[in-house]
């Protein structure tokens, strides 16, 4: 059974991009430190290769805030890898002021093995062994973020450590088999089970989904919010797609929000066993100011024809988000009206 679910898993879920978007490269000048020659090179930024319990080896990436509050693992969606994820991983770093570290699963970019439902739950155990072994990371300060597909691997790590920090969800999934076919029920062969497990989750959940959504579509989020123990308010974004959820003001404003107040919940439990999530927002939608775009962080980062802000700056002008050149999900429209990329 397990040989045939990750064939199915193959075959609709995973789309690496071809060829990978990045190269990596042992430096013998610097005790052979990995870097990657198509993106600027910085000293607060580790690349790394971890070898999985599966026995394939994943490109990781860590960048280090001087001032982090936390640390955010983040499992990218389909269709892409850290070249194309690079500058999106630093600029959050810099405006929610947290260490990040991104990997690549098995089979995309840089990493060895073939995509599937197992070496994806390996792929995020290796990362997670990674930070709390070479980082220091206690569970306490460690949030999870699944993007799309990426939600599969993470819910299942927050559905087995009990004492993280938090979890965002963004444009989630229910299952595999949900996203092409309304299942009232799981089957056996169905992949990344998020509706199973989400109730094992015992932390804080944001999540965020478009109401637009194509592929993946917003009942999803929906659903599993609905399910989670600890809800915090989420960010229905009006109009928002799959692909370009980061072009929106109220994205990152709502994404710092959620951090902050983890930070100050953490602060004032004292090691209870319950996360006090903030409550004082909870009833009350989140509000969109322009003001708010770009008080995320002190220090304004440089900024790059990609950057976070200019992308941000053309979607307040324009009302109409522009297609994100860094989508993680950039497939054909065949696959996308079929639904075959989540």
């Amino acid at each position: 059974m397990g040989g045939i679910t990750s064939s199915i898993a193959a075959k609709f879920a995973f789309f690496p991009p071809s060829p990978p978007s990045y190269t990596l490269i042992s430096d013998d000048s610097c005790a052979g430190r990995f870097y990657i020659p198509e993106v600027p090179r910085r000293d607060d930024v580790d690349f790394l290769r971890l070898r999985t319990r599966r026995g394939n080896e994943i490109v990781a990436v860590h960048i280090k805030h001087p001032k982090a509050t936390a640390t955010l693992l983040y499992s990218h969606g389909n269709a892409a890898d850290l070249g194309q994820m690079f500058e999106l991983f630093v600029e959050m770093s810099l405006r929610l002021r947290i260490n990040l570290m991104g990997y690549d699963y098995s089979g995309y970019g840089q990493s060895t093995g073939k995509p599937s439902e197992c070496n994806t739950y390996a792929d995020i155990d290796a990362v997670y062994k990674c930070l709390k072994e070479q980082y220091g990371v206690q569970d306490e300060q460690l949030i999870v973020y699944g993007q799309s597909v990426g939600s599969g691997p993470t819910i299942d790590l927050a559905s087995r450590v009990p004492n993280l920090r938090g979890v965002v969800l963004h444009s989630p999934i229910l299952s595999g088999l949900r996203v092409l076919y309304p299942a009232k029920r799981t089957y056996w062969f169905d992949i990344f089970k998020n509706i199973d497990k989400i109730g094992m989750v015992n932390c804080p959940v944001l999540v965020i989904h478009g109401t637009a959504d194509e592929v993946v579509d917003c009942s999803h989020g929906k659903q599993l919010w609905e399910l989670c123990n600890q809800k915090y308010e989420p960010l229905w974004l009006n109009g928002g797609g799959h692909c370009n959820l980061e072009l929106y003001p109220e994205f990152i404003k709502h994404l710092k929000k959620f951090v902050l107040s983890l930070n100050k919940s953490k602060a004032t439990t004292n090691g209870s066993k319950k996360t006090t999530v903030d409550t004082e927002n909870q009833t009350k939608p989140s509000e969109t100011g322009p003001s708010d775009t770009f008080e995320l962080h002190p220090d304004p980062p440089e900024i790059s024809r990609n950057s976070l802000d200019s992308r941000l700056e053309k979607s307040k002008k324009s009302n109409k988000p522009e297609k994100s050149r860094m989508s993680t999900d950039h497939v054909d429209r065949f696959r996308r009206r079929k639904g075959l990329v989540w």
